[in-house]
């Protein structure tokens, strides 16, 4: 049986940006621009049919108009955020006012732009929408790939691990499992193996992140 290499020095493929606008010449040009400068793209005529492939899992940027019929794109914006579905969104309208683009900036929005908007600006705005897109994906993995690692860990390393977070030293961390020092060294090199980093500082600066990012924000 042949196997696929996969390359790890290969170009990601190009983001998708998913495009939701009722009239079919916006849409048009929209695709052919996107296109021309290498984006994947989708194209959709109204809000239900664009929720219906977000519920598939959507990955890339989405351009929404803000009046569109039957479901206004600030609609469809609240819709994906019930359907747990987080997507950089750049607003494109011609009856936008400040009220209407304050809103879906504060719901996550990254740009909220009136036509007939300049390419250049647009370009600008998707830029900044696929490197969010891009950090919020990869910090999503590393979280998973992260609590993968803890669930491999037994009983007593998620134990000497909280410790070792404390700032114990061995000598101190067997005290408190009631181990000796030699059993604290192997379970330390275990959690070090299972979470793939070189080191103890790195493994506990890792631990930090994680538990910072499960913390509510204030």
């Amino acid at each position: 049986m042949s196997h696929q290499v996969l390359d790890p020095f290969a170009e990601p493929p190009p983001p998708t940006i998913y495009v939701v606008d009722d009239e079919l010449s916006v849409r048009d040009a929209l695709d052919s621009m996107l296109r021309s400068v290498g984006y994947r793209v989708e194209l959709f005529a109204s809000g239900p049919a664009f929720l219906e492939r977000a519920a598939q899992g959507l990955d890339g940027c989405a351009i929404l108009d803000v009046r569109l019929p039957g479901m206004s794109g600030l609609e469809i914006q609240r819709r994906l955020k019930d359907l747990g579905v987080s997507i950089p969104i750049v607003f494109i309208t011609g009856h936008g006012d400040i009220e209407m683009a304050v809103g879906a900036m504060k719901s996550g929005a990254v740009e909220f732009l009136p036509k007939p908007y300049r390419e250049q600006a647009l370009l600008e705005a998707l830029d900044i929408a696929i490197d969010r897109q891009r950090r919020d994906s990869g910090e999503l993995h590393s979280v998973r790939r992260f609590e993968e690692s803890l669930k491999s860990l037994t009983a007593r390393e998620q134990d000497t691990l909280a410790l070792i977070a404390e700032g114990l030293e061995a000598k101190e961390i067997a005290f408190r499992l009631a181990i000796s020092e030699v059993t604290v060294r192997i379970h330390r090199r275990a959690i070090v193996r299972k979470f793939g980093v070189k080191s103890v500082p790195a493994m506990v600066a890792a631990y930090a992140r994680f538990l910072d990012g499960k913390r509510p924000s204030s």
